[in-house]
């Protein structure tokens, strides 16, 4: 069954004293709310969807999405292993979130999940070519921890030569 026909039988259209006038607004508004009213008696995925945000709040929202509901389980897929972690560590509240909503799920599962925008990652040659080390760009200054020659970008970034930096970074080993 297409949308059309599912709308048609689902929905009144043309109900009421506007019968037939296709170009009202409010004809066109009654009937996207009586298909909210039908999404949310269905529990749809696309009621979750439209809860979503409000029920599991900005950061998870923005990282995890409810993928399918089907027999009462809700799948929810994260964009990273840590978001995996918290939707599991916060489970229990999740799922009396749903159901404080009005959402009928019997249980969550939870997987990977990687949205079809892909994020345009900036090529080795265009990191490079604003790479601290290069004196060739920032050119050179004196290291005021050694004293020695170093690339001005190192300096400015962490105040110090990339060897110095180093020696900071290296755990220190007991003796």
């Amino acid at each position: 069954m297409n949308f059309d026909n599912y709308a048609n039988s689902k929905i009144n259209v043309g109900e009421g004293s506007n019968s037939g006038n296709t170009s009202n607004p409010s004809s066109l508004s009654k009937c996207l709310d009586q298909l909210k009213v039908e999404w949310n008696k269905n529990q749809s995925i696309a009621s979750l969807w439209q809860d979503w945000p409000k029920i599991a709040g900005p950061k998870i929202a923005s990282n995890c999405i409810p993928l399918t509901f089907h027999g009462g389980i809700l799948t929810i897929g994260a964009n990273h292993p840590q978001w995996i972690q918290a939707l599991m560590f916060n489970r229990i509240q999740l799922l009396a979130a749903l159901k404080a909503e009005g959402h009928e799920i019997k249980d969550i599962r939870i997987k990977q999940h990687y949205p079809q925008k892909s994020i345009q990652k900036e090529t080795e040659n265009a990191i490079w070519e604003e790479h601290p080390s290069r004196s060739d760009i920032h050119g050179k200054n004196c290291c005021p921890i050694c004293n020695v020659p170093a690339p001005s970008g190192e300096i400015s970034l962490w105040g110090k030569c990339l060897l110095c930096r180093r020696q900071d970074l290296t755990p220190k080993r007991r003796v």
